[in-house]
């Protein structure tokens, strides 16, 4: 059964101005994914990874080609229909955690949900299963300077995955945190990815990201290097 496509670049490029010229972040970019994917967009500082990630997730468009997400051309949503996208079928995960200080575990987690057309009862009952899923229930009622860093960021996990999307875009996930965080943090997502079957794309030049990843899309000055299926853990395994 061929798998179904839920994110498809059509020589994407994206230029930003620069002075009096113009910088080329990414460059005829022809990639799809598919439903249930744990991908990675790696390569150094400046490749055009987070501008991919960022088109991807309707938070900014394409300069030429298209990018289709879930069926719809990111390139032609008004800024109301990509805020919808975003808020229905997007996840998002960041390296500094963005949780809101003065909120408790519960609270942030249940953010998301406040936009959408959910009953109190049903909100409680998302947000006690996200919190569950991330190992977080004894601190619920915590507020993020009371909790440690990764802990913090099981919290933005929980956030990104309560509303169940069909996408979760993580942005250097790791970046903060020590090797043992960032293997719980990635065991936890390989978690939800494999029991919810949601895709995730990471942004990462993280080897510890990098060794769980099913597939590595290199990016190398705004172009597709290497389009590699099959971790380093899979091999390992298969070996």
């Amino acid at each position: 059964m061929d798998k179904q496509i839920i994110v498809q670049t059509k020589r994407l490029t994206k230029h930003f101005p620069v002075g009096g010229g113009q910088f080329t972040a990414l460059r005829d970019i022809n990639l799809t994914f598919s439903k249930g994917e744990f991908t990675g967009v790696v390569g150094p500082s400046g490749s055009g990874k987070t501008t991919l990630l960022n088109i991807i997730g309707s938070l900014d468009a394409p300069s030429e080609g298209s990018v289709t997400v879930l069926g719809k051309p990111v390139e032609a949503l008004t800024h109301k229909q990509a805020a919808d996208l975003r808020c229905r079928h997007l996840g998002f995960i960041f390296q500094t955690y963005n949780l809101l200080p003065v909120y408790t575990v519960y609270e942030n987690v249940e953010f998301p949900l406040l936009l959408l057309d959910l009953s109190a009862k049903e909100r409680e009952e998302a947000v006690l299963q996200a919190v569950e899923s991330v190992g977080l229930m004894p601190k619920l009622k915590s507020r993020p300077a009371q909790l440690s860093g990764g802990e913090c960021q099981r919290v933005a996990i929980a956030r990104a995955m309560v509303k169940k999307p069909a996408i979760v875009l993580a942005d250097e996930p790791t970046a903060n945190l020590d090797a043992e965080n960032s293997h719980h943090i990635l065991q936890t997502m390989e978690k939800l990815n494999t029991k919810f079957q949601t895709t995730f794309i990471f942004s990462t030049h993280d080897d510890k990201v990098i060794q769980y990843l099913r597939r590595k899309i290199t990016l190398e000055d705004g172009e597709v290097a290497e389009d590699q299926e099959a971790g380093i853990r899979d091999q390992e395994e298969e070996g």
